[in-house]
C-alpha cells in the first residue's frame, strides 16, 4: 500500500501544539457464556456456530444479563478507584453496520456502572495521573470479513463475510477524561496506560487481555490545541489500535499528521481513522458521529442493575494489590535501582520478569533476558515481547543451563534466537547448533596448549610478573574452542599451567 500524507517533524509540531489525548480502551470479558444469552465465547470456533436468536437479534428473542459479566465490571471499576453505580441500566445505542444484526448495540450510555475514578502510570520516572471517565457494560459486534481486495478492508473488496460469533461477547469500555500531558511524552504515557490497564486486568483474572485476539483494542483520540490556547481542536478517532507500540506510534503520527494540515492553514475533520501498521501512518475511515447520532434510549427488555454495597465490598476484598504498589514491592525485593524498574515498565516485560521469577530465576537474571536479548530481538522484529513465541518457562530453563554450566552467556543468547526464530525447545537448538560448553579438561588443556605455542610474546609477560597479560591466552583459547568453554575452567587450568 501507498499512501502519502504530508506530516511535520515531531519537534516541530510540538512546538507550535500541545497534544490532547482520550483513550476508549475495550476490554471482552472472559466469561464462559455472551453477556445477554448462553451462547459460549470460545476464540476461534467455526464462524457463526456460537450464536443463538438472542445474539443475532432475531424478532422475540429476550437478553438476560450475564451476573458474571456484571461482577467482572464492578471489580475493573474498583480496581480503577472508580465510584459503582448503586443503580445503573443498559441503554440501546442505535446505528446500521453489518456486523450488528439487532441494528443497535445494548451498551451503557448516561448511566454507567463505574465512574469518576483514576490510575497512575509512569514514564521515565514522572507519575501521571489517568482520571477515568467511566467503565461501561456493553456487547461486542460480530465480526466483517472483506473479501478480495488489497488491504482487508471494505475499499476494493468483491464481497464480504460476517461472523457472529463474537456478537454478544460481554465488553467492558474503559473512557479515560482528557489527557494533557507533556507533548512530548504523550506518545508514552499513552502507551504505558494501555499496558498498565492490560497487566491490572490480567490481575484481577476478567480477560485473557490478548490484543493479538483483540481481547483488548484501544481507539487512540488525539487532537492538538495552539501553545497556550485553552480551547480544544477537533480531534480523530483512530480505532482498534492492537498492540502497545501501535498505540504509541499512531497517536504520534496523528500529531504529526494534524499539525501539518493546521499549519497550512488547513482544518481537521471529525472522524474515525484506520491505523496501518506495515506503513505507520492512519487514513480516513468514517465521519465521526456525536452521541446524538445514536438515538440512545433505554433498553426496555432488561432490567436495571442495583449492586447492593455488601456484594460490591466482597468484590473490592477479592481484589490483588494495586499494580503502583506491587511495583514498589517487587523493586524492594528485587533491589532494582529507579532506572532499572523503570526501564523494566517501559520495556513491557514487568509481569514477564515477575513470571519468570516465580519459575526460580533471580530477578537480575530475569531482567538480563528480558530487557536485552528478548527486547533486541522484539525490537528488530517490530513485534512486542509477548508475541515473540518465548515465554518465562522458555527463559527459566535457559537460565538453569548456564547455571548447570551446560551453556555461558555466549551460547544461551544464540539459544534465545533460536527460541525466537521457532527451531524448537533450548535442549532442542543447543543439540541442532552444538551449543553445549566444552566440559572436557583435556579439550580445553589442548585449546590452552595451542594458545601458548602462538603467544609467546604473552607468556614472557606472564613470566615477567605481568600475570594480568594471561587475559589474552584466554581470550585465545575462548576463540579456539568458538566461544563453547567456561572462562573460569580455562583460566584455573591456564593459571596451574603457567603456574602463576
Amino acid at each position: 500500500m501507498t499512501v502519502v500524507a504530508d506530516v511535520l517533524p515531531i519537534d516541530e509540531a510540538l512546538a507550535q501544539y500541545d497534544p490532547v489525548m482520550g483513550l476508549e480502551v475495550h476490554v471482552e470479558l472472559n466469561t464462559k457464556s455472551k453477556m445477554f444469552c448462553g451462547c459460549p465465547t470460545e476464540f476461534g470456533a467455526e464462524p457463526n456456530t456460537q450464536t443463538c436468536p438472542v445474539c443475532l437479534g432475531l424478532p422475540g428473542a429476550l437478553p438476560v444479563v450475564n451476573a458474571v459479566g456484571v461482577e467482572s465490571a464492578i471489580k475493573i471499576g474498583l480496581a480503577l478507584n472508580c465510584e459503582i453505580a448503586e443503580w445503573c441500566r443498559f441503554a440501546r445505542k442505535n446505528y446500521f453496520y453489518p456486523d450488528m444484526p439487532k441494528n443497535f448495540q445494548t451498551s451503557q450510555y448516561d448511566e454507567p456502572i463505574a465512574f469518576n475514578g483514576w490510575t497512575d502510570v509512569v514514564v521515565d520516572g514522572e507519575t501521571y495521573r489517568i482520571e477515568i471517565e467511566r467503565a461501561h457494560m456493553e456487547e461486542d459486534t460480530g465480526k466483517s470479513l472483506h473479501v478480495g481486495g488489497a488491504t482487508g478492508r471494505i475499499h476494493g473488496a468483491s464481497h464480504s463475510l460476517v461472523d457472529y460469533n463474537r456478537a454478544g461477547i460481554p465488553l467492558i469500555e474503559i473512557v479515560t477524561k482528557t489527557i494533557e500531558v507533556p507533548g512530548e511524552k504523550a506518545p508514552a504515557v499513552a502507551r504505558a496506560l494501555v499496558s498498565q490497564l492490560r497487566d491490572l486486568l490480567l490481575s484481577i483474572g476478567v480477560s485473557d487481555v490478548r490484543m493479538d485476539q483483540g481481547s483488548l483494542r484501544c481507539d487512540a483520540n488525539v487532537s492538538l490545541k495552539p501553545k497556550g490556547s485553552s480551547t480544544l481542536g477537533t480531534r480523530t478517532e483512530t480505532k482498534n489500535v492492537n498492540s502497545f507500540r501501535s498505540v504509541e506510534r499512531a497517536i504520534t503520527y496523528e500529531i504529526t499528521r494534524q499539525a501539518a494540515i493546521l499549519s497550512a492553514g488547513g482544518k481537521i475533520l471529525q472522524e474515525t481513522r484506520h491505523w496501518h501498521e506495515d506503513t505507520g501512518i492512519t487514513t480516513s475511515g468514517r465521519e465521526k458521529s456525536d452521541a446524538d447520532d445514536y438515538r440512545y434510549f433505554p433498553e426496555p427488555d432488561l432490567v436495571p442493575i442495583a449492586p447492593s454495597r455488601e456484594w460490591v465490598e466482597s468484590l473490592r476484598a477479592t481484589l490483588p494489590e494495586a499494580p503502583s504498589l506491587r511495583r514498589a514491592r517487587l523493586q524492594t525485593e528485587w533491589g532494582f535501582t529507579d532506572p532499572e524498574m523503570r526501564d523494566v515498565i517501559n520495556g513491557g516485560a514487568l509481569e514477564y520478569i515477575v513470571r519468570t521469577v516465580e519459575l526460580g530465576v533471580d530477578a537480575p537474571a530475569a531482567k538480563k533476558w528480558w530487557l536485552g536479548e528478548l527486547a533486541r530481538a522484539a525490537n528488530e522484529s517490530g513485534k512486542d515481547l509477548g508475541d515473540l513465541g518465548v515465554g518465562p518457562a522458555e527463559v527459566a530453563e535457559v537460565q538453569k543451563l548456564v547455571d548447570d554450566g551446560a551453556l555461558n552467556d555466549k551460547l544461551a543468547r544464540q539459544v534465545f534466537d533460536g527460541l525466537v526464530k521457532g527451531e524448537g525447545t533450548p535442549a532442542e537448538i543447543m543439540a541442532a547448533r552444538g551449543l553445549a560448553l566444552v566440559s572436557d579438561d583435556s579439550a580445553l588443556i589442548e585449546a590452552i596448549d595451542r594458545a601458548i605455542a602462538a603467544n609467546p610474546d604473552v607468556v614472557e609477560k606472564v613470566n615477567s610478573g605481568k600475570p594480568a597479560a594471561a587475559g589474552a591466552l584466554i581470550g585465545a583459547v575462548m576463540k579456539d574452542m568458538r566461544g563453547q568453554a567456561d572462562a573460569a575452567k580455562v583460566r584455573e587450568l591456564l593459571n596451574t599451567k603457567l603456574g602463576i
